[in-house]
């Protein structure tokens, strides 16, 4: 019971969202612009003003890519064989190569291993972002509904101000430059509105979800690569990487986790297939309320 009461604030910020727009009928697109444009960047510095770097990082680095690009690889394939459009391919991306190791993976972490567990959450988190703001916003901005070159869809990558965010966060923290009290909790408070905002924009775009419409084949595919195959390919790195066991099974839990609320808002955001993203998004958080206890159990 005490699994679910975790998830009982993730549900319920989803919640707010899908009633909001059932009775206000709020337009998600500006919404998601300024959480894009304005909090996420500033949430960005704040983290990586305040992380310690240290070795850690470099093995969770190489698991976070070899996870994200060996579901990316499988989409790729299958969606060649299906004839699936750029469009469908990346919103297949974007829908089961990120997990939600934020508000729904480091609150699991601290109920299930303890607070010792959770700064290796809080790293992962920092390089999943890192990983979303890059390749994540690529593919959306290279599904999207307008289509583009290569150049044009670097030149929307670049656009984004998130990863200025972070390597300013770097920059301040490694040559020790002092930010006052004050300050720090003017950052703090536009940057933690980011996550809350992205959730209020997935339960907003869930209620605008038809389910005469949702492709039941493309979504038991990414139910599949999310909540199964991405704890199987972090289980076979653990068996390689030389990390102690708890860094292990943090690996297998976080990557069974459901699809980052993120990807929605990039979806939303370029275009790319925003009602089926927000639909993998909602039926994998559902379905891992029965698969995490599996998991969690097994580690």
């Amino acid at each position: 019971m005490e699994f679910y009461a975790v998830l009982l604030p993730i549900f319920f910020i989803f919640g707010v969202g899908y009633v909001g727009e059932k009775t206000l009928k709020i337009d998600t697109k500006p919404i998601s612009t300024m959480s894009v444009y304005l909090m996420s960047p500033v949430l960005a510095f704040s983290v990586f003003y305040e992380t310690e770097f240290n070795s850690d990082y470099l093995m969770m680095t190489i698991y976070a890519l070899v996870l994200v690009f060996g579901i990316i690889a499988i989409v790729y394939i299958v969606g060649r064989i299906r004839g699936y459009s750029s469009n469908k391919t990346c919103g297949m991306i974007l829908s089961s190569a990120f997990m939600n190791n934020g508000n729904y993976g480091t609150p699991l972490v601290l109920f299930a291993f303890g607070v010792p567990a959770l700064h290796y959450a809080v790293i992962l988190l920092v390089i999943q972002q890192m990983i979303m703001a890059t390749v994540g916003i690529y593919v959306a901005a290279k599904g999207s509904s307008e289509g583009g070159s290569s150049k044009d869809t670097l030149k929307k990558v670049i656009r984004v101000p998130i990863m200025y965010g972070a390597m300013l966060g770097v920059l301040f923290h490694f040559l020790h430059l002092p930010i006052s009290e004050t300050m720090m909790e003017a950052i703090k408070l536009v940057g933690n509105a980011a996550i809350p905002t992205v959730m209020l924009v997935l339960g907003m775009q869930l209620a605008k979800i038809s389910l005469k419409n949702i492709q039941i084949q493309r979504l038991s595919f990414a139910l599949l690569l999310r909540l199964i195959v991405s704890p199987l390919l972090a289980w076979s790195m653990t068996l390689i990487l030389p990390v102690d066991d708890l860094v292990k099974q943090l690996m297998i839990v976080l990557a069974a986790t459901p699809s980052a609320a993120n990807t929605t808002l990039y979806a939303l955001q370029y275009g790319t297939d925003p009602d089926f993203v927000s639909s993998a998004t909602l039926v994998t958080t559902v379905a891992s309320l029965i698969t995490l206890p599996i998991v969690l159990s097994l580690v």
